[in-house]
C-alpha cells in the first residue's frame, strides 16, 4: 500500500497527480502533502486521480478536509480523471454536488466506419 503525490506549477495553476491506494495507511501522507500546498498562490488547484486505484472513507475525509481549506481560502478545487469507481463514491457521499469533478475521459473507439 503506496501513495504518491506529485506537484507541479502551471502558471497560476498547481497541477497534482496522485497515484496509488489511499486509505487508513496513506491518508496521513496524502494530508501531510496536501498541507504543504501555499493555496492563496493558486487560482486553481487541480489533482488528477487516474491512478488512484483504491480509496476509502479515510481518503474521502481527507479531500473533505482539503476542499474545506480551500474555500476557507477563496481558492478554488478541481478533482479529475476519476475512475467510474472513485465517481460513484463520490456520488453516494453526495460530495459530486458540492466539489468539482471530472470523470476520467474515456476513449471511444471506431467501428471502421468512416
Amino acid at each position: 500500500m503506496k501513495v504518491n503525490v506529485q506537484l507541479r506549477e502551471d502558471g497560476d495553476m498547481l497541477r497534482g497527480k496522485i497515484e496509488g491506494e489511499i486509505d487508513t495507511f496513506t491518508a496521513p501522507i496524502l494530508r501531510d502533502e496536501l498541507e504543504t500546498i501555499t493555496i492563496g498562490k493558486y487560482s486553481l488547484i487541480e489533482l488528477d486521480l487516474s491512478n488512484v486505484n483504491y480509496m476509502d472513507s479515510t481518503g474521502i475525509g481527507v479531500f473533505v478536509g482539503f476542499y474545506k481549506k480551500v474555500n476557507r481560502e477563496d481558492g478554488k478545487l478541481k478533482l479529475t480523471q476519476l475512475s467510474d469507481r472513485l465517481t460513484r463514491l463520490f456520488e453516494i457521499t453526495g460530495l459530486n454536488e458540492l466539489m468539482d469533478i471530472e470523470t476520467l475521459k474515456k476513449v471511444e473507439l471506431s467501428d471502421g466506419n468512416i
